[in-house]
C-alpha cells in the first residue's frame, strides 16, 4: 500500500481545522499530519513535517495565508504544495495566491468531496482552482492583470507580491504555442478546463502516464513553471 497523503491544516479558527480533519481522516489515504493558526506557524510545521500539501487559509494573524505561501513556495526546504482554502471569492486573494505560487484555491462552502479531490489533485501535482472561478480567473490573469499588480487587500494591506526567487517564475508570452504537437495542444485545452491527469485520460482515452508525459512537455515547451501559467499562456494565444 502507499504511503498516505501527509496534509498541514492552517487555519485560525479552530472549528475549520477540526471539520477539515474529521472530513479527511475519513479517507484512508490521506492523514492530517499536523496543524498551525498563523502563517508563522505554518512555516515552522511544514520545514518539520514535511506534508504533501498545506490547506491554506488567507486571512490570519501574524502572518497571513499568501505570504506564508510566497515563503513556503520559495523555501527550497519545503515541497508541500499549498493549497488555499477560503471563504472569501475575491479576486484580489485569487491573482495574490497564483502569483505566490500556491498550486489550488477553493473556496470554504465547496462540499467535503471537493476538498478530499482538491487535496489529490494537489499532491499529484496538478493545479486546481474553484471550479466558479476558474475562466473569471485565468482570462483575466493572461489579460495582463497580473503585471500591473493585485489590488490592496482588505484594511488597505497589499497581497503577497510575486515570487521573484525563481528565474521561471514567469513564462515567457511570446513563446509560441506552435511548437506544440496535435495531441499536447489537445491536452492542454483540457488543462484549461480544470481537469486532473486522471480526468483527461478518461477523456482521451489514454493512460494517466501518458497524460503526464503530455503535461510535462507543454510545460517544457512553453517554459511554464506549473499548470496555471501553462493555462495563462493558452488563454492570451486564443487556445483556451
Amino acid at each position: 500500500m502507499p504511503e498516505p497523503l501527509r496534509v498541514l491544516l492552517v487555519d485560525d479558527h479552530a472549528m475549520m481545522r477540526a471539520g477539515f480533519r474529521l472530513i479527511l481522516h475519513a479517507e484512508d489515504d490521506i492523514r492530517v499530519v499536523g496543524e498551525a493558526s498563523t502563517g508563522a506557524e505554518a512555516l515552522a510545521a511544514a520545514r518539520d513535517l514535511h506534508p504533501d500539501v498545506v490547506c491554506m487559509d488567507v486571512q490570519m494573524p501574524d502572518m497571513d495565508g499568501l505570504e506564508a505561501t510566497r515563503r513556503l513556495v520559495a523555501d527550497p526546504e519545503v515541497a508541500s504544495a499549498v493549497l488555499i482554502v477560503t471563504t472569501f471569492d475575491r479576486d484580489d486573494y485569487l491573482f495574490a495566491a497564483l502569483a505566490a505560487g500556491a498550486a489550488g484555491f477553493l473556496l470554504k462552502n465547496a462540499g467535503p468531496e471537493e476538498l478530499v479531490r482538491a487535496v489529490r489533485v494537489t499532491a499529484a501535482g496538478d493545479a486546481l482552482l474553484a471550479p466558479e472561478v476558474t475562466r473569471r480567473v485565468i482570462a483575466r490573469f493572461a489579460q495582463g492583470a497580473a503585471a500591473s499588480g493585485p489590488p490592496a487587500l482588505q484594511g488597505g494591506a497589499r497581497p503577497s507580491p510575486p515570487v521573484v526567487e525563481r528565474a521561471s517564475a514567469a513564462p515567457d508570452p511570446e513563446r509560441p504555442l506552435v511548437e506544440l504537437t496535435d495531441r499536447e495542444a489537445e491536452v492542454l485545452r483540457l488543462v484549461a478546463e480544470a481537469l486532473s491527469n486522471a480526468e483527461i485520460a478518461q477523456r482521451l482515452f489514454i493512460g494517466e502516464a501518458t497524460v503526464k508525459t503530455h503535461v510535462s512537455n507543454v510545460l517544457a515547451k512553453l517554459g511554464a513553471r506549473d499548470r496555471v501559467q501553462a493555462v495563462v499562456l493558452a488563454y492570451r494565444h486564443g487556445l483556451a
